[in-house]
């Protein structure tokens, strides 16, 4: 018995001992990681390239928030704002995130995208902290546990304002303003499938902070101001709002451009299918697709240039005719195009 006792005694003394160790080396391994992050820096948040009103303003949102949260964070931007992103941030009173540089190395948080190819070349050298994002769950991984906020909402700024409530910080008045303004450019003034009645209370509530009396009519004058393309050179008007995916292996840029009048944009077609072309050429890609919407008419003309077709066929059980396919009803990316062609290219 005394024996027993006493093996037992040695048994749970060295278990502890084990535990002990196991503690130690989990503090310092824990530790370690801490002394890595804070050596990387503070959090750099930005959206995806050819950035949006939603990939702009979800991370100077997100930035915010995570300094409310006692985290040091800086909102960036990818490339050149477009002409919707321009006249929100003058409305507002907003002053425009700089250009991201290189993250290699860098503590990083994502917004409105989840797929390496719409972020920066060495985003994989980096440590992602967290994501907030509406899209599909692209490839980006992580060595380390991270922050994940994904919602099948209209916008990334939807997200963010829910983020908002749940950590019981106040939005500024102007962001307030600018996060409205994406809601509305992503939902395309609520006319979008993608939109849900959490946008629809995300931008109330917003427009109430921003003291927007009348948000719609912000929504119109925006979606004229994305509409400008006088003077503007036909890849400038492909790389407004273009993304890359990387489709089973199949390299494919899905663009749009959102107008309340398609004439211009149809008396264009030669020179925008050139420069996609071109677009097609740099990027090594099957297929380049730009979609040509009216949000009046709530339908797409989608212009392609492509390898084969067939594809367009197969997703949409429609021929194209003279590098084209009418699309009536069709307003969302996200929904109504890119499942449809990730579905062809898996096949």
């Amino acid at each position: 018995m005394l024996k027993k006792t006493w093996n037992t005694a040695i048994a749970t003394g060295l278990a502890l001992f084990i535990l002990a160790g196991a503690a130690i080396t989990f503090s310092v391994t824990a530790q370690a990681a801490d002394k890595k992050a804070e050596e990387a820096g503070p959090i750099l948040v930005f959206g995806h390239t050819s950035p949006d009103s939603d990939a702009v303003f979800s991370a100077m949102s997100a930035a915010y928030l995570w300094n409310a949260r006692g985290i040091k964070a800086e909102a960036f931007v990818q490339g050149k704002l477009n002409p919707e992103t321009e006249y929100l941030m003058k409305k507002f009173n907003l002053k425009t995130p700089p250009l991201l540089g290189d993250v290699a190395g860098k503590n990083i948080g994502i917004t409105d995208f989840a797929d390496t190819a719409q972020g920066p070349k060495d985003m994989k050298d980096a440590n992602l902290v967290f994501i907030v994002d509406h899209h599909k769950l692209g490839d980006v991984s992580s060595p380390s546990p991270l922050e994940v906020w994904m919602q099948p909402w209209g916008c990334a700024c939807t997200i963010l304002y829910e983020m908002y409530q749940y950590y019981g910080v106040t939005i500024p008045k102007d962001l307030a303003g600018g996060m409205m303004g994406a809601i509305l450019s992503d939902t395309v003034i609520f006319k979008s499938v993608t939109t849900t009645d959490k946008d629809k209370d995300a931008v109330k509530a917003l427009a109430k902070i921003a003291g927007v009396a009348d948000p719609v009519a912000v929504g119109l004058a925006q979606f004229n101001a994305k509409s400008e393309i006088d003077g503007v050179p036909g890849k400038d008007l492909v790389l407004r709002d273009y993304k890359k995916f990387d489709m089973n292996g199949t390299k494919v840029v899905v663009a749009q451009l959102e107008v309340v009048d398609l004439g211009p944009l149809k008396a264009r077609k030669a020179e925008l299918l050139k420069a996609m072309e071109e677009v097609k050429k740099e990027n090594g890609a099957h297929s380049v697709f730009l979609m040509l919407t009216d949000i009046m008419a709530e339908g797409t003309l989608l212009l392609t240039v492509t390898d084969d077709a067939s594809v367009v066929e197969k997703a949409w059980s429609k021929k194209v005719v003279d590098n084209a396919v009418d699309m009536p009803g069709v307003m969302s990316r996200k929904k109504q195009i890119i499942p449809q062609l990730e579905g062809v290219f898996k096949k």
